[in-house]
């Protein structure tokens, strides 16, 4: 009895001790990963700079949380996730570069723990190199400082398919099934209809393996994040189904759209492409795209080897229901539409680059190793090309906005006011006046409403140069701002 009870403490002990070796490995990659995310960060506050001015969906999600303008109109398509993101600075601070630093640190750190889901699946160098290929590409670094949804999509995604993957393997986590319902939550958030795209995979996969542990979190999960966004539709769109008829309707009509080509036109730094024309940016810029299949496909073909199949193959098909909608049933098309794509394509692709470059026993293959770094260095390249340009013409853009809002207020358009017509919400926004529409997209209020608005209140109407204006503002004198015609309705 003694003996027994003796190799029982023996084995105990020897458990202890071989936890208390694994700990300081399963530590090992945070420091790399941290410095990873602080690197994303700083490129973000060095390469976009703070002082970009607001856009025009920031615009909108930001007014919704702000004292310092009146909020714009908050069409269909739009979830209350990002207005709720930016709060903590929005709703006291009008400074734009603090909400910029804010963004880009929280950007950062969100990264850093999208990463840290996936360990134990796969190696950390797998894991840094993955998270270097989603952080440098242009579309990532451009609006990880934005109050935009879709790089936040692309964490939710992270977090999620990790924590659904680590959830199957250690039954007994409850840490990756907090994970799973957080990942769930952030997307529905954000945007819930993507959520619903790029949990399909985990669903199915959940219910027909009978893990109802996962799927019950992922569900409950998903629910919590897009309750907001249905109590809103019953509250103002006339119920769930009104809210997602007319979110179809304001992006064009969902449906069978090819739009891989409009995906690739948007990839030279098109912000928007809507209409998608003009000529293809430069093969140069576009050819990562054609390429990125090809390592996604070895990273498949190499965790079959390595028989863990699963660990890739989940965020493949989650990254290939996230795409499908954004490629195949809208009309237009813009670059952040598909970041959760990218974020889950990293992994299985940082994977594939390791087998490439690294025999089976660690050895540096001696040809193929630079050649994958000098591919990844003209990518980088070619990414920050892109960037700049970008950058270059956002800040032109919005400080053609600030100016045309100073000439505004010379004018005697100067809060409280409103503007209607053309690009009446940005400008709206640098004016500081609430902004109207009496038809399209954006219609929030009647002709009889702004006119009744012009007896008390300064009131412009904007048409591009030539346009004609809207019926009830022919009248009113007009001027010529840079390539607007503004009229202003005659004084109270």
């Amino acid at each position: 009895m003694p003996d027994g009870a003796n190799s029982i403490l023996v084995r105990r002990r020897r458990r202890d001790q071989a936890a208390a070796t694994r700990a300081p490995r399963g530590q090992r990659g945070t420091p790399s990963l941290a410095a990873l995310a602080a690197v994303f960060a700083l490129a973000q506050l060095v390469l976009v700079r703070p002082v970009l001015g607001l856009g025009w969906d920031e615009i909108v999600y930001v007014s919704q949380v702000t004292t310092h303008h009146p909020a714009a109109f908050f069409s269909a398509p739009r979830s209350r996730g990002v207005s709720l993101l930016v709060a903590p600075v929005a709703s006291w601070s009008a400074s734009v570069p603090l909400l910029r630093v804010y963004l880009a640190l929280l950007s950062g750190l969100a990264l850093y723990l999208a990463l840290r889901a996936w360990r134990g699946l796969f190696p950390t160098r797998v894991l840094v190199v993955a998270g270097a290929l989603f952080a440098s590409l242009w579309v990532t670094l451009f609006y990880g400082p934005q109050a935009m949804p879709n790089y936040w999509v692309a964490i939710g995604a992270l977090i999620g398919v990790g924590c659904f993957l680590r959830a199957r393997a250690e039954r007994s986590s409850s840490r990756a099934l907090w994970g799973l319902a957080a990942g769930g939550a952030l997307m529905a958030w954000m945007r819930p209809t993507d959520a619903v795209y790029v949990a399909v995979p985990l669903l199915v996969l959940a219910l027909a393996r009978r893990h109802w542990r996962p799927l019950l979190v992922l569900a409950a999960g998903l629910a919590a994040g897009a309750v907001p966004w249905v109590i809103e539709a019953y509250l103002s769109h006339g119920g769930l189904g009104a809210r997602l008829a007319e979110a179809s309707r304001i992006q064009g009509g969902l449906g069978w759209q090819i739009a891989v080509d409009d995906q690739l036109r948007s990839l030279g730094g098109r912000a928007l492409c809507r209409p998608c024309t003009g000529s293809m940016p430069s093969p140069l810029v576009t050819v990562w795209w054609f390429v990125l299949p090809v390592p996604a496909v070895l990273g498949l073909v190499v965790a079959a080897r390595a028989r863990r199949l699963e660990g890739t193959l989940v965020p493949l098909a989650c990254a290939t229901t996230a795409a499908l909608p954004y490629l195949f049933m809208i009309g237009y098309a813009a670059p952040r539409f598909l970041q959760p794509t990218y974020a889950l394509l990293a992994i299985p692709v940082a994977d594939a680059l390791w087998h490439l470059v690294r025999s089976p026993g660690g050895a540096w293959r001696p040809v193929a190793a630079p050649l994958v770094a000098l591919a990844l260095a003209g990518h980088l390249a070619a990414q920050l090309a892109v960037l700049d340009g970008a950058v270059s013409r956002n800040t032109e853009s919005r400080r053609d906005w600030a100016r045309t809002a100073d000439t505004l207020h010379r004018l005697g358009v100067r809060p409280p006011c409103l503007l209607t017509g053309h690009e009446a919400i940005p400008l709206a926004y640098y004016t500081g006046c609430s902004s109207g529409a009496t038809s399209g997209n954006n219609e929030n209020m009647t002709v009889a409403g702004v006119l009744r608005t012009a007896d008390r209140l300064p009131v412009a109407h904007l048409a591009a140069a030539g346009d004609a204006p809207a019926r009830y503002a022919r009248s009113w004198p007009v001027h010529r701002i840079s390539d607007l015609d503004v009229r202003v309705a005659p004084g109270p």
